[in-house]
């Protein structure tokens, strides 16, 4: 006699806790394909300037081209770097970027909790890959370059990331000039880039490290598209795979890509995704 196997679903599963960190509650949605799985994991990590976001509109585009290629998603919230009681004035607030390592651990954590939770969600732990966009991709890249423990992945997919932050905080549309030269040249400008080295991507790119596939809009005005090109060259000069697809003409992010119909990097994404973590 033939066994039945009951038909399994696909699945919507919302506001998971993954886990607590400074007195919040981390969430993230969960979208697994139907069947039996395993399937590759893609964690996948909102922009928003490290000060905003959201895990559900911001990344939107993302979800359907990977449901479509049978990629369970994983898209999480993580603590965000919250203004002073007047909003965000650079001038005083400069320290809280370094305060982004918190925002690094929310990313390891999920990643660790996705693994130990690989039968419950019908994934496979030994092929899950991060996504971010914008602060995302910086936080994802991060975490894949220092992984915590159950951190490690099998490939990054970052789209129009900061790489390398002192370079970012020195160049940037978003910082005004008059703050940059109140900072030149003082104790304060040290401290701020030494701890910006720390957490760019750049500066740990490894031998060690998984491919990755940097995404980037050539007209990007918030974060130059040189800045993947860096991290690139970076990790191919570490000995790793690394594959930039340039949007031509793309500016930054990806519901403004939508909305021009620059949509042929899903096709690239979805490629390389099966590729690095191959669909059984």
């Amino acid at each position: 006699m033939t066994a039945f196997t009951p038909h399994i679903h696909s699945q919507l599963r919302e506001n998971i806790e993954y886990g607590q960190a400074g007195g919040t509650s981390l969430r993230l949605d969960a979208r697994v394909p139907d069947g039996t799985g395993p399937y590759p994991a893609a964690l996948i990590v909102h922009g928003g300037a490290w000060v905003a976001g959201d895990r559900r509109t911001s990344v939107l585009p993302l979800f359907q081209p990977l449901s479509d290629a049978r990629i369970a998603t994983f898209s999480i919230s993580y603590r965000l770097a919250g203004p002073g009681p007047e909003g965000f004035k650079m001038s005083k607030d400069v320290a809280q970027i370094l305060t982004l390592g918190t925002a690094i651990d929310d990313v390891r954590r999920a990643v660790a909790f996705v693994k130990s939770h690989a039968a419950e969600y019908r994934v496979d732990p030994d092929r899950v890959a991060l996504i971010g966009e914008s602060a995302g991709a910086q936080l994802a890249s991060m975490a894949a370059l220092r992984p915590g423990t159950q951190g490690a992945v099998r490939g990054v997919v970052a789209f129009y990331g900061p790489s390398d932050l002192v370079k970012f905080v020195q160049t940037s549309v978003w910082i005004p000039e008059n703050i940059r030269r109140s900072l030149k040249g003082s104790a304060m400008e040290k401290l701020l880039f030494a701890g910006l080295r720390d957490l760019s991507p750049v500066t740990w790119a490894n031998q060690g490290a998984p491919p990755f596939l940097l995404i980037h809009g050539t007209a990007d005005t918030l974060v130059p598209f040189d800045q993947s090109q860096e991290l690139c060259s970076k990790l191919r000069d570490a000995g790793v795979r690394c594959d930039l697809y340039a949007v031509k003409g793309g500016n930054h992010g990806l519901r403004r890509w939508e909305s021009v119909g620059l949509t042929d990097y899903k096709d690239q994404m979805v490629a390389w995704l099966r590729q690095t973590l191959p669909v059984r």
